[in-house]
This record gives structure tokens, sequence and C-alpha cells, in this order.
């Protein structure tokens, strides 16, 4: 019997320290082939995603999946992405998170899962993910 992944866990643990102590989390996710995220901010292979509360609308951080709805320059936005493409989650304010191996996505990713919620069309928070400059974000290891 194949052990379940603990990454999902870990990804909604993270969100929810920062959640708790008042800090934004934000998604790195490698882009590879067809997803369900705003190519016109992919840069390097990656987005950086604002994933707090605040920013979206309808989050569910899934086992495999993590959806949401995002306003990006006034237009709203349904995010999909696949948990095997997430390959960070971090803390804006302080830089404090965890990196995981990129896992690959299934072929289907590009389609939105059945079991992934479906935004209506309103009024979300109008919050852009930042333009990462110099690279890729610094990360400590939290032990």
């Amino acid at each position: 019997m194949q052990s379940a992944s603990t990454k999902p866990y870990l990804i909604r643990a993270i969100h929810e320290w920062c959640s708790d102590h008042g800090f934004t989390p934000y998604l790195v996710v490698a882009v590879r082939g067809k997803l369900q995220v705003p190519m016109e901010y992919v840069k390097n292979g990656e987005i950086v995603l604002n994933i707090s509360y605040n920013a979206t609308r309808n989050l569910t951080l899934g086992n495999d999946y993590v959806s949401f709805s995002a306003r990006f320059n006034g237009v709203s936005r349904e995010i999909v992405i696949p948990v095997g493409a997430v390959v960070s989650i971090f803390s804006r304010e302080n830089g404090e998170g965890m990196g995981f191996e990129y896992e690959g996505v299934p072929e289907d990713a590009a389609e939105t899962p059945t079991d992934s919620p479906r935004a209506e069309d309103g009024d979300g928070p109008d919050d852009e993910p930042p333009r990462p400059s110099g690279g890729r974000p610094q990360l400590r290891v939290v032990k």
C-alpha cells in the first residue's frame, strides 16, 4: 500500500501558521505544460501567488488541487493548481516557509477537476501577486 503524500498537509499547516500570525502566505508554482493560472504573470517557469484569505475567494487547499478565485488587474480569474506543481509556500513578511520537490502534474490538469469548486463571478479582493526582483524568493529552513 502506497502512503499518502504529506505535501498537502504541510501546505495547509504553513498557510494556517501564516494566517494565525498575520503573515501573508505565498505559493510558488512550477508552470510546466498547461495549468489554470494567469500565464502573463509566469516568470522563469514559475508563478508566485498570494493565497491569503484577503486575496482569494473560495480558497480550497485540497489533497490533489489548490483552487481559488482571485482578481488580476481587476479581472476575476479561477485558479486551479495541482499539488504536485507547488514548489514552496512561504510568508511574505519574513520569508519563512517550506520548499518541495516538483512532482509533476496529472495530464488532465489543464481542465478543472470535478472536486474543485467553481467561484461565482463577483467582486473579490484586487490583489496582484508580487513580481520577484532578483529571482526566486529566499526561504529559511524552519526547524
